[in-house]
């Protein structure tokens, strides 16, 4: 099991520079992979960008550091909720976390400045968890396919009408413009 403390000792030998004097640090794919964000992301105090995909990584933790962080890449990893993004709620701007196994939103409110999400093949099931991104004043771009919300709807022809209507800011559904032309 490798720690973030690991992989970052191993990225900032690889570069030759110190992690935390960076704004992109990308510990994406790691051999043996992260199974836990430990408290060494805290010191990634200038980090505007952070990848952790493709790791083993079940809960979003130790966030507190970064007060300058505007994406989060947490894409193929083991998350099943979105609890953790506390911390950089009033500057995150793009959440990148599909494959995981998220069912409920809970939390997701609470990204004001969030104007990108990314996720797809999750497991939302209901509309109900869908709609608290409604409280998303920025959110323009979604991607969310493959969950099973989306799955069920676009097999019955409604998923971008019913999708568009309880998200009216958005501007791509998808990978598709939601502007009328």
């Amino acid at each position: 099991m490798a720690t973030v403390k690991d992989a970052l000792a191993k990225w900032e030998e690889k570069i030759g520079e110190k992690a935390c004097d960076q704004t992109h640090v990308m510990l994406y794919g790691q051999n043996p992979p992260i199974e836990r964000m430990d408290a060494s992301i805290a010191t990634l105090a200038n980090c505007e960008q952070l990848s952790l995909s493709t790791n083993r990584i079940k809960k979003i933790t130790n966030l507190h550091g970064l007060k300058n962080l505007r994406i989060l890449s947490l894409g193929r990893n083991c998350i099943k909720d979105l609890s953790g993004l506390e911390p950089v709620r009033d500057t995150l701007e793009e959440l990148w976390i599909s494959y995981n196994s998220i069912e409920k939103m809970d939390g997701i409110q609470n990204l004001k400045k969030m104007s990108v999400l990314y996720m797809s093949n999750n497991q939302v099931k209901d509309w109900g968890e869908f709609s608290k991104m409604a409280d998303l004043p920025s959110l323009s771009i979604l991607v969310f396919q493959g969950n099973p919300l989306q799955v069920k709807h676009a097999a019955d022809g409604t998923w971008r009408e019913e999708a568009i209507k309880r998200l009216p800011n958005l501007n791509k559904l998808d990978g598709y413009s939601t502007l009328k032309k």
